[in-house]
């Protein structure tokens, strides 16, 4: 499992003009991608390093503010450019595998405590952030 996480000001996501997620104040923008090995021991590992990462300002963590999070899943986080000019979606998980996952990851994040905001699984996206810094991060687990 593998997230591109945004420290923002604020964040949002529509699909079709219609917004379906956001949070509005400081917070994290994690776009969330799955690979075939995946199960629920990475999304549990995913949402604990999410709520806890000390990636806001002055290191603290969503754990300890109580900042928002709006997660967005993105396949394309497993594109690979290594041959040619197309990208390869050959190690994204396919649909039936990866949505599961990603809800999993909202949903130990709730559990959490965490406030969490989502894009909708699937639909093309418009995603509009401000980054705070900017502070961007590649995570893996």
């Amino acid at each position: 499992m593998r997230a591109v996480v945004s420290r923002v000001t604020r964040a949002s996501v529509r699909v079709g003009g219609e917004t379906v997620g956001k949070i509005e104040e400081r917070g994290l923008l994690v776009l969330l991608g799955v690979t075939h090995s995946d199960g629920s021991e990475q999304a549990a590992n995913m949402a604990r390093k999410l709520h806890e990462m000390r990636a806001l300002r002055d290191e603290e963590s969503c754990a300890t503010t109580g900042a928002p999070l709006l997660v967005v899943s993105q396949f394309t986080l497993y594109g690979s450019t290594r041959k040619g000019r197309r990208p390869s979606w050959t190690e994204a998980a396919r649909p039936e595998q990866a949505e599961p996952l990603v809800s999993e990851v909202v949903e130990r994040l709730r559990e959490r405590g965490a406030q969490v905001a989502t894009g909708r699984f699937g639909a093309m996206m418009e995603v509009d952030s401000v980054n705070d810094g900017p502070f961007t991060l590649l995570i893996d687990v």
